[in-house]
């Protein structure tokens, strides 16, 4: 299985974005310059654009391309339907419920067999969540030192899904909307660069 090993801060640098969005609250050591002062191409800025979205969400070049050729098929604007289909992912939703640190850790949990879908274990992180979906901790995951840690932990958690921390399990209570989705990406440039 292919994973991005990539430094977070790093490669967050250079494609300018804000750790705190991959639930990285480190800074760099070095500062903020820019390595060239040219001025970037239409293409350079949308091919940047992917590139964020495919960081922050943890995918890979294929598989990313395979989530906009369904989401183009949706009925809907098709950057929308990309953006939401991503937040979707069981990993993302995983880390929006607060049930881990960052994205990086919630996929590792997910193939290492800690949560279930609808009371059976689910190992994919890319599996797509439907609004009813109630996604728990495993009964035997949650007395591991682990998962106490994180019962303890306060995170703001979407308008789109509903938390109970002591049980460790949360619920899908709708498909997000486009205003829900706080992460910083212009989808309508990933549209234009899959369009050419």
């Amino acid at each position: 299985m292919a994973v991005n090993r990539d430094p977070i801060l790093k490669r967050a640098r250079s494609l300018q974005i804000d750790p705190g969005h991959l639930g990285v609250f480190k800074e760099s050591k070095r500062s903020a310059q820019r390595s060239s002062y040219k001025k970037m191409s239409n293409y350079g800025i949308q091919l940047r654009e992917k590139q964020r979205a495919k960081f922050i969400y943890g995918v890979l070049e294929k598989q990313f391309y395979n989530t906009f050729e369904k989401a183009a098929r949706k009925p809907g604007k098709a950057g929308e339907n990309l953006l939401i289909m991503l937040e979707e992912r069981l990993d993302n939703v995983v880390y929006r419920m607060g049930l881990s640190t960052t994205r990086r850790e919630a996929r590792q949990l997910v193939n290492h067999r800690h949560f279930t879908v609808n009371g059976k274990i689910v190992n994919i992180p890319s599996y797509q969540v439907k609004p009813g979906d109630v996604i728990a901790v495993k009964e035997r995951s949650t007395k591991s030192p682990k998962f106490k840690e994180i019962k303890e932990m306060e995170v703001g958690i979407p308008a789109w899904l509903s938390v109970d921390r002591d049980k460790l399990e949360g619920k899908v209570l709708a498909d997000p909307t486009r205003e829900q989705i706080d992460t910083p990406i212009d989808e309508q440039l990933i549209v234009e660069l899959y369009s050419k």
